[in-house]
Parts: C-alpha cells; structure tokens; sequence
C-alpha cells in the first residue's frame, strides 16, 4: 500500500476519533488520496460527504454545519484551493467555530523549486490558526487527535502526499469509536448585585451569547437587549426596539451593562458600552481576539446569579417604551406604499415557525431583522444564525445549505441581499449526488448596496459620486441565475406575495427574490431612529 493512501487513511481515521461527522471535498489531484479515504469512510457509515467544486463554498458549507453542532472538516487540493478557504477559515477563527482544515500539499522536497501548484502552505492562515503539517503516518499522534477534538476555533493540517496518489484498492475501516463532543462543565457561580440601590442595568447579547443572557435578565428583572443571532432574544424581557430606545432619555439612565457574545451589529450599543459613566461585565469573548474593544470593569469567569430583584420600574418603563416605539414603527413600515426591506424582514421572522432555523446575511438584513423579529417564546427551538464573526459577506448562501444540512429543524429560511447572494452564488452548484436540504432563501433586491445609504458615504454631499463607488447597481437577473443552478425560484413584490410564497415551499433549494426600492433608505431609517416613546 502506498505511503499517501496509509497517511490519508490514518488523518481520516483521526478525524472520525475526533468527533468529525461531515467531511466537504472540493476536487483535485494531490487531495485523491485524502478524498478517497473520505469516501471509503462515508460509505462504511462513518460520516456523511459533500462535494463543492469552489473551495471557498466548501469552506462556508464546513463553517454552516458546524455552526449547527455537526463537527466538520473541508479538505481540498494544495496551490490557490487553500487560499480560497481563507475567508471561511477566519470568520470561523473570529467566531470561535471549531472545523478542521485539511490541505494536500506536494512533497517538502518541491518547496522553492516552481514545481506545479507548490506554493509554502505552512501557516498560511496566519498565526490567527494553529497549523500541524503531516508527512507520515507517525505524525497522525495521539497529540493530534487530542488537539482536534479540543479545538475551540479552526485547526489546520497541512498533508504532504507524494506519488502515487491513487490506492490500490478500496478501504474498509473498522468501526471506530469517537469521543462524545459533549465536556462536562463545573457548576462555578458567581454573584451579582440587583437589589434596592444596585445599578440600573441592562444585558446586552451578541452573536451567539446563548441562554445565559437571557436567563440572567429574567432573574434579576433587567431589560434584555438582544440581537437576533445572540440565541437569547426571547422571553418577555427582550426588547424587539433597543436600538431606537437607547437615543432616548431612558438609555440615559443606564448605569451598568452585563455583556454577553459578540455585539457587533450596531453603533447605539458600542456608544453605550464605550460611556464612561457605564459599568461594564462581560462574559469572556470567543474567537482568537477574545478580548474586548471596551473598558471592561469586571470580566466573568463562571455563571452569573443575581442576588436580589431589581426595582420592576426599570423594566416595566422600558417594556412600554418599547411598546410604544414598536406600535410606531409597524405604523412607519405599514404606511410604505411599496414592498420595503423591514416588512420582508418581518414577514420572515413571522415565517419562522418553533424548531426552524433561520440564517440570515450581513449588512442591512440582519440589522432590518433586528428591528423586526417578535418576541419569541422562550424553548421554541427557533435559531437564528449569521457569521458575526467577521461579519463579511462571503460565504452566506454555502453557509444557509451547510446549516439546513446540519440541524433537523421544522423549516430552514435564509435572509439575505442581492450583494450577499450574488457574492456567493457558486454555492448553488451542486451535483445531482449531494445532500440537499430544504432551505428558502429570500433575497432583498434594492440592486446593490443599501447599507451605504444609512451611513456618512450616503449624506447628500456625496451623492455624485455615491452609486458608482458604494450603491454598486448590478442589474442581474436573479432568475436567469437560479434557471442556470435549476434552483426554484419565485418574484415577489409586494407583501401579499412575500406571505404567500413563505407560506407554500416548494421544497429543496429555493430563491424568492423580493424586489424593493432602496431611493428611500436614507430617509426611513432616519424617521425610524427619530421615533420616541
């Protein structure tokens, strides 16, 4: 057997112990002998193959199913294959999402020589990610199982695989047992205070903040500001118009907040975190650069329990703020005369129903959402997901595909622009062999970037030169797209519609474009963060 099918076998092997259950193979020939021992591990049940012909979709369909608590790995061919993975691999490092990087190299002998498609892929990813490069069987240790089940970020493995490249026969491993991805936690408890004459506090969640958030805030009684990605934006103390709220008089009053995730998506928040009447607690944050981009007073180790109740004033004043701020803004939305990006981000959070998964994209999207997502009821099994890791915009639709396959959940909706959804239309591209999964993706057409609208790029004095550096108008057919991929694809434009085609999906990978305006943008969100209670 050769000395590249025994180290290909032996990486996979590893791979499986490790807890890996997906495995996303972009075609090449240095991979062969890494995609065969894939395949060979698939069909003895071990794990589950999927195969993208662009890596870079390869690497956001890893980032997707992992994102969903499937342990994946993605694995191409050496040369410019690896440096598509870069994107994925940093949202992914950013994020703390654990998947395993996999990358065939030729033999060290050919550094620096020019050979065919030999570039140093040792570190390529940067310092940012830990890279383990393999040249035999004895490299595949024990160390290196370990570290790939303990891996909180991505993990590279570097293969150096040299000729022949093809087996002489097909493998069929033996069971292998993996280790349980579950690791107990101790029960640690830290104390906070939140009785008569404690700060008034707010909890703010990011990205992937989880139910500690929102469980803290139903305890001591605090409002719950929460983006819809934090996983913890329900319960009656979440606060669907925090952003608009915290312009007013009430945010004023704010003298502690407790952090938990990522909180990325807007500037109302960072302002409240960066005050410096404000104190600040903050869980640790995950990714490679965990430390804080605010003056942090306390930073938590263990869970954090209240002790005492606080005033039910303070959350009563901004649940009927919050009331009164929501009435007028579904009045605002309801007033367009034409299909807007807020009601199509309102009509697919209704669309969402208890156990669907929802990912939705960067940009105006996810922050449209934010203003529009009701109050969930807490232990629906509702998810929402984005890549906030980074919050760019490659990737979102490999992402959405990668997710659906991961989670069993009663309906997957993505939410994305047309920017986003042009940026990685490649993820349509699947062969007639994949997994598919039953995904709507509803694509917010404005015809090019609105967001830019919203901020200092879009002021009037700009505006001669506005579309052709940052509006970006494209004008492609979203349908003649869809028609090339043989995706099912709907048009919509006009809230009626929207409903309909939520309501009714065909099944598999759909695309329902919702054909908005963005003239207007600049204006609505100015009359949306003017509105008072």
């Amino acid at each position: 057997m050769t000395a590249s099918t025994l180290l290909a076998r032996a990486v996979v092997t590893a791979l499986v112990e490790a807890g890996v259950r997906e495995v996303v193979v972009s075609p090449g020939s240095r991979n062969a002998p890494l995609a065969f021992a894939a395949y060979d591990a698939a069909r003895a049940g071990l794990l589950r193959l999927h195969t993208r012909v662009d890596e870079r979709s390869g690497g956001f369909t890893a980032l997707g199913l992992t994102k969903t608590g499937s342990r994946a790995a993605v694995l191409c061919t050496s040369g410019t294959a690896v440096a598509n993975l870069h994107p994925a691999v940093l949202e992914a490092a950013h994020a703390g999402v654990p998947f395993v990087v996999l990358t065939a190299d030729r033999p060290a002998r050919l550094y620096g020589t020019g050979a065919n498609q030999t570039t140093d892929q040792r570190g390529i990813f940067g310092a940012l990610v830990p890279t383990r490069v393999l040249e035999r069987v004895e490299d595949v240790t024990p160390d290196a199982l370990d570290e790939a089940w303990r891996a909180t970020g991505p993990l590279h493995w570097n293969v150096h695989l040299d000729d022949p490249l093809v087996p002489d026969e097909p493998w069929q491993p033996p069971a292998i047992a993996a280790r349980p991805l579950v690791r107990p936690v101790p029960e640690l408890h830290e104390t906070i205070d939140a009785g008569p004459g404690s700060p008034l506090t707010v909890v703010v969640a990011g990205d992937d903040a989880g139910p500690p958030a929102r469980v803290l805030a139903e305890q001591a009684g605090w409002p719950l500001l929460a983006e819809p990605s934090s996983g913890s934006r329900t319960g009656d103390n979440a606060i669907r118009t925090y952003r608009v709220l915290l312009g007013s008089r009430l945010a004023d009053r704010i003298q502690r907040v407790v952090v938990y995730g990522h909180p990325t998506l807007s500037r109302p928040v960072g302002r409240l975190l960066a005050r410096p009447d404000v104190e600040v607690v903050a869980a640790p944050g995950r990714g490679v650069w965990a430390e804080r981009p605010f003056a942090v007073a306390r930073t938590l180790g263990a869970a954090l329990h209240p002790e005492g109740g606080a005033d039910p004033a303070w959350l009563e004043e901004w649940r009927a703020a919050d009331r009164a701020v929501g009435r007028q803004l579904d009045r605002l939305v309801a007033q367009e005369s034409a299909l807007s990006p807020y009601a199509v981000a309102g009509a697919v959070a209704r669309a969402l129903p208890p156990g669907g998964q929802l990912v939705v994209g960067p940009s105006s999207p996810v922050r449209d959402l934010d203003l529009m997502v009701p109050r969930y009821d807490a232990g629906a099994r509702r998810k929402v997901l984005a890549n906030r890791g980074l919050a760019g915009i490659d990737g979102i639709v490999s992402t959405a595909i990668g997710a659906a396959l991961g989670r069993d959940s009663s309906r997957n909706l993505a939410l994305m622009g047309d920017v986003t959804f042009l940026h990685d239309a490649n993820g349509l591209v699947l062969g007639p062999d994949e997994p598919r999964p039953d995904l709507t993706i509803v694509v917010v057409n404005d015809d090019g970037g609105s967001i830019f609208a919203t901020l200092e790029q879009g002021a009037p004095a700009l505006a001669d030169r506005f579309e052709r550096l940052f509006g970006t108008p494209h004008g492609v057919s979203i349908e003649s797209l869809c028609a090339a991929t043989r995706t099912a694809y709907t048009r919509v434009g006009s809230l009626p519609a929207l409903e309909q085609a939520l309501s009714s999906p065909n099944g598999g990978i759909e695309v329902v474009e919702a054909v908005v305006s963005r003239a207007e943008r600049r204006v609505i969100d100015e009359r949306i963060h003017a509105l008072r209670p």
